[in-house]
């Protein structure tokens, strides 16, 4: 186990130092989630990324030296190095310094988040494809043993062979149980659309206060921690808009910038929730200094999945944390449609309750019913899958201003009341 860490970030050519800086941080983070202590940063721009170490041969010394004086036991790049880059970073150092990148760190905190089956699945896919071009690092101390004669293989490249067809067959075995995962989900989510209720999906960076958000909606009590990647699984829970229709509201994992793309991928069945959901809300920490840079990652990653067309109620969470007034005020002007909120204190929520009816009801007209007495059956179908906003028994029967879905408008079009009847 690793105990003191010495991070890295370095700014390739057409970067800007201050990104280079804000990722170095949020690096930090990421590193102290795994409880791994920070003895040690270095922030450097290069001219040109080099083969052998990305750096220079100089300043990869120099580096490797400031570990050493810093007692460091790994190096954490930001940056992606290459498997070669890894194996050249450890070997300068003697293979006493661990040497990892920001990939690496994500799929560590990934593995220890994961619970349930789908979660365990995707990470060790993840995990596998990560590892497998980086076997033969693992090896590298049976490159001695090559026998006398000429034609005999060497032992450490007998063994790479065969851990690599074993990787590349536990690949193909968990993208098979994913795919049972995946069809799983599917008949799930058909079964939700049998009695169909609207569902919206949360999503953002990660640490935005998705989680506290949909336990404030929905009353209920799912794990919410200051943490990066504190889920990992999508948790749905239900709960009532102003009008009485129901909505079914979705947690869904947070995103880092420079998420892993194996991760993306690995996690498609999971983020799948964002894409076949009616709307989304869109969390951000109005704290974050870099709350823009995390607007367009979350934004860039739901493009990708086919998700970016969907209406996206964009939210600004933990209002009661921000001390500076004039940064509200800064971030309301630049967003004027968003809503502001706090999921701790529950400012600002039945404003999103509002807003999140608005949206289902858009494009739908209000009708006016007289349902009679007898087919009360319809009425509680109203209300548990429309829009009832008001109602009042009279003589001839239940007398309802509300909006229907259109899967029920047929049933209740002979009780829809014309202008002259009103």
């Amino acid at each position: 186990m690793v105990e003191r860490a010495m991070l890295i970030g370095i700014t390739l050519p057409g970067e800007a130092p201050q990104t280079t800086e804000g990722l170095l941080e949020e690096l930090a983070e990421l590193v102290t989630t795994l409880g791994i202590a920070i003895c040690h940063r270095q922030q450097l721009a290069i001219r040109k990324p080099q083969a052998k170490f990305l750096v220079g041969s100089g300043q990869a010394t120099r580096l490797i030296d400031e570990a050493r004086a810093h007692n460091c036991d790994v190096i954490v790049f930001d940056n992606e190095l290459t498997p070669a880059q890894q194996r050249n970073w450890e070997q300068s150092a003697d293979d006493k310094i661990l040497v990892i990148d920001r990939q690496e760190v994500i799929l560590d905190i990934f593995g220890k988040r994961a619970r349930t089956r789908e979660a365990v699945l995707q990470v060790e896919l993840a995990r596998m494809e990560y590892n497998m071009p980086r076997l033969k690092r693992a090896w590298t101390h049976l490159s001695r043993q090559r026998g006398g004669g000429a034609m005999q293989r060497d032992a450490g490249e007998t063994q790479l062979e065969l851990d690599q067809r074993m990787v590349r067959t536990r690949i193909a075995r968990l993208k098979r149980e994913l795919q049972e995962v995946v069809k799983h989900r599917h008949l799930q989510r058909k079964r939700r659309m049998t009695v169909p209720v609207p569902t919206c999906a949360i999503v953002g960076y990660t640490n935005a206060g998705k989680s506290s958000l949909l336990n404030a909606l929905t009353d209920s009590a799912i794990l919410a921690e200051d943490k990066l990647f504190a889920t990992l699984d999508p948790t749905s829970r239900r709960c009532s808009l102003p009008g009485g229709q129901p909505l079914v509201v979705t947690d869904t994992v947070g995103f880092v910038r420079n998420l892993p793309h194996r991760l993306v991928d690995a996690f498609k069945a999971t983020l799948e929730e964002a894409v076949v959901s009616n709307f989304l809300i869109h969390v951000l920490d109005c704290n974050s200094p870099d709350v823009e840079a995390h607007a367009a990652t979350t934004m860039a990653v739901l493009k990708g999945l086919g998700a970016g067309e969907k209406t996206i109620l964009t939210v600004f969470n933990k209002i009661d944390a921000l001390d500076q007034t004039h940064r509200l005020d800064a971030l309301r002007m630049q967003h004027p449609d968003a809503s502001f909120v706090s999921a701790l204190t529950g400012e600002g929520l039945p404003a999103l309750l509002e807003r999140c009816e608005a949206v289902l009801q858009e494009g739908i007209d209000r009708l006016r019913l007289l349902i009679p007495h007898e087919r009360y059956d319809l009425v509680a179908r109203l209300h548990r899958e429309g829009g009832v906003h008001k109602e009042e028994t009279r003589d001839s029967g239940t007398y309802l201003i509300g909006t229907v879905p259109e899967r029920i408008l047929s049933l209740v079009q002979p009780y829809i009341l014309q202008a002259e009847e009103l």
